[in-house]
Protein backbone atom coordinates (compact mmCIF):
# COMPACT_ATOMS: atom_id res chain seq x y z
CA UNK A 1 0.00 0.00 0.00
CA UNK A 2 3.15 2.59 0.97
CA UNK A 3 4.64 2.02 -1.84
CA UNK A 4 1.55 2.15 -4.74
CA UNK A 5 0.64 5.65 -2.73
CA UNK A 6 4.30 7.21 -2.40
CA UNK A 7 4.96 6.34 -6.51
CA UNK A 8 1.53 8.15 -7.00
CA UNK A 9 2.74 10.62 -5.16
CA UNK A 10 0.70 10.99 -1.58
CA UNK A 11 2.74 12.69 0.98
CA UNK A 12 3.89 10.82 3.69
CA UNK A 13 1.95 12.61 6.24
CA UNK A 14 -1.30 11.42 4.37
CA UNK A 15 0.04 8.05 4.09
CA UNK A 16 0.65 7.47 7.28
CA UNK A 17 -2.76 8.30 8.69
CA UNK A 18 -4.28 6.14 6.15
CA UNK A 19 -2.43 3.33 7.01
CA UNK A 20 -3.81 4.52 10.88
CA UNK A 21 -7.26 4.42 9.13
CA UNK A 22 -7.23 1.27 7.41
CA UNK A 23 -6.10 -0.54 10.90
CA UNK A 24 -8.82 1.09 12.95
CA UNK A 25 -11.49 -0.46 9.88
CA UNK A 26 -9.73 -3.51 9.89
CA UNK A 27 -10.13 -4.28 13.59
CA UNK A 28 -13.93 -3.21 13.92
CA UNK A 29 -14.64 -5.23 10.86
CA UNK A 30 -13.50 -8.34 12.55
CA UNK A 31 -14.90 -7.42 16.15
CA UNK A 32 -18.51 -6.07 15.22
CA UNK A 33 -18.76 -7.18 11.49
CA UNK A 34 -19.55 -10.90 10.51
CA UNK A 35 -17.45 -12.76 7.36
CA UNK A 36 -18.57 -11.84 3.51
CA UNK A 37 -20.31 -14.23 1.30
CA UNK A 38 -20.17 -17.97 2.18
CA UNK A 39 -17.13 -17.77 4.19
CA UNK A 40 -17.58 -20.18 7.87
CA UNK A 41 -18.59 -17.81 10.27
CA UNK A 42 -15.18 -17.55 12.40
CA UNK A 43 -12.90 -16.62 9.11
CA UNK A 44 -13.59 -13.13 9.30
CA UNK A 45 -13.27 -12.55 5.65
CA UNK A 46 -13.26 -8.87 5.18
CA UNK A 47 -12.41 -6.41 2.32
CA UNK A 48 -10.30 -3.47 2.30
CA UNK A 49 -9.63 -1.30 -0.60
CA UNK A 50 -7.90 2.08 -1.25
CA UNK A 51 -7.85 4.79 -4.51
CA UNK A 52 -6.95 8.49 -5.48
CA UNK A 53 -9.84 8.99 -7.50
CA UNK A 54 -10.81 11.22 -10.23
CA UNK A 55 -11.26 14.58 -8.03
CA UNK A 56 -7.60 13.67 -6.20
CA UNK A 57 -9.08 11.74 -2.67
CA UNK A 58 -7.38 9.31 -0.74
CA UNK A 59 -10.10 7.09 -0.21
CA UNK A 60 -9.90 4.04 2.25
CA UNK A 61 -12.59 1.65 2.30
CA UNK A 62 -13.44 -1.53 4.21
CA UNK A 63 -16.68 -4.12 3.60
CA UNK A 64 -18.11 -7.21 5.60
CA UNK A 65 -21.21 -8.83 5.81
CA UNK A 66 -22.84 -5.95 8.46
CA UNK A 67 -23.58 -6.87 11.86
CA UNK A 68 -26.18 -6.20 14.57
CA UNK A 69 -25.15 -2.45 15.15
CA UNK A 70 -24.28 0.22 12.41
CA UNK A 71 -20.84 1.81 12.70
CA UNK A 72 -21.14 4.93 14.84
CA UNK A 73 -18.78 7.18 17.23
CA UNK A 74 -18.57 6.00 20.92
CA UNK A 75 -18.23 7.74 24.02
CA UNK A 76 -16.28 5.30 25.80
CA UNK A 77 -15.39 6.50 29.35
CA UNK A 78 -11.63 7.56 30.84
CA UNK A 79 -11.64 3.93 31.39
CA UNK A 80 -12.71 1.98 28.54
CA UNK A 81 -10.79 -0.29 27.12
CA UNK A 82 -11.70 0.10 23.27
CA UNK A 83 -14.38 2.73 21.54
CA UNK A 84 -12.50 5.13 20.15
CA UNK A 85 -11.48 4.40 16.76
CA UNK A 86 -14.25 5.91 14.57
CA UNK A 87 -13.62 9.08 16.98
CA UNK A 88 -9.78 8.45 15.66
CA UNK A 89 -10.79 8.58 12.31
CA UNK A 90 -13.02 10.90 12.87
CA UNK A 91 -10.00 13.27 13.51
CA UNK A 92 -7.94 11.88 11.23
CA UNK A 93 -10.31 12.30 7.89
CA UNK A 94 -11.89 15.05 5.85
CA UNK A 95 -15.19 12.90 5.73
CA UNK A 96 -16.28 9.49 6.15
CA UNK A 97 -19.25 7.64 6.08
CA UNK A 98 -21.36 3.42 5.82
CA UNK A 99 -22.94 2.34 2.42
CA UNK A 100 -25.18 -0.69 2.64
CA UNK A 101 -25.68 -2.93 -0.05
CA UNK A 102 -28.21 -5.43 -1.71
CA UNK A 103 -26.43 -8.31 -0.48
CA UNK A 104 -26.42 -7.00 3.54
CA UNK A 105 -22.63 -6.28 2.91
CA UNK A 106 -21.55 -2.88 4.91
CA UNK A 107 -18.83 -0.71 3.13
CA UNK A 108 -17.24 1.93 5.65
CA UNK A 109 -15.47 4.36 3.80
CA UNK A 110 -12.93 7.24 4.56
CA UNK A 111 -11.50 10.19 2.39
CA UNK A 112 -8.19 10.49 4.20
CA UNK A 113 -7.44 13.79 2.70
CA UNK A 114 -9.12 15.78 -0.32
CA UNK A 115 -6.61 16.47 -2.76
CA UNK A 116 -3.23 14.29 -1.74
CA UNK A 117 -1.93 15.27 -5.37
CA UNK A 118 -1.19 18.67 -4.02
CA UNK A 119 1.65 18.57 -1.72
CA UNK A 120 1.07 21.61 -0.40
CA UNK A 121 -2.51 21.10 0.79
CA UNK A 122 -3.55 21.47 4.20
CA UNK A 123 -2.83 18.51 6.23
CA UNK A 124 -4.36 17.83 9.94
CA UNK A 125 -2.03 15.81 10.96
CA UNK A 126 -0.26 18.39 13.27
CA UNK A 127 -3.03 19.32 15.04
CA UNK A 128 -4.13 15.54 16.33
CA UNK A 129 -3.37 15.65 19.59
CA UNK A 130 -5.35 18.89 20.08
CA UNK A 131 -8.33 16.87 17.88
CA UNK A 132 -8.60 13.83 20.06
CA UNK A 133 -7.05 15.16 23.50
CA UNK A 134 -9.37 13.89 27.11
CA UNK A 135 -10.93 16.06 28.79
CA UNK A 136 -8.43 17.11 32.05
CA UNK A 137 -9.42 15.01 35.15
CA UNK A 138 -10.10 17.94 37.35
CA UNK A 139 -12.80 19.04 34.71
CA UNK A 140 -15.25 15.82 35.10
CA UNK A 141 -17.59 16.44 37.49
CA UNK A 142 -18.08 14.01 40.35
CA UNK A 143 -14.67 12.43 40.10
CA UNK A 144 -12.29 13.75 43.33
CA UNK A 145 -9.29 11.34 43.71
CA UNK A 146 -8.43 12.64 47.04
CA UNK A 147 -12.21 11.41 47.98
CA UNK A 148 -10.52 7.73 47.17
CA UNK A 149 -7.60 8.19 49.52
CA UNK A 150 -10.13 8.78 52.68
CA UNK A 151 -10.14 5.12 53.48
CA UNK A 152 -7.14 4.59 53.50
CA UNK A 153 -5.95 6.45 56.61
Amino acid sequence: MRDQLRIGGVPESVIDDAVLILSELLSNACKHGRPLGDAPAGDGDVRAAWRVDARGRLIVEVTDGGGPTRPAPATPSVTAHGGRGLNIITALADDWGVRDDIRGEVTVWVVVHEDVRDREARHRHGDFATRVTAPVVSALPGLDFADAFDDLD
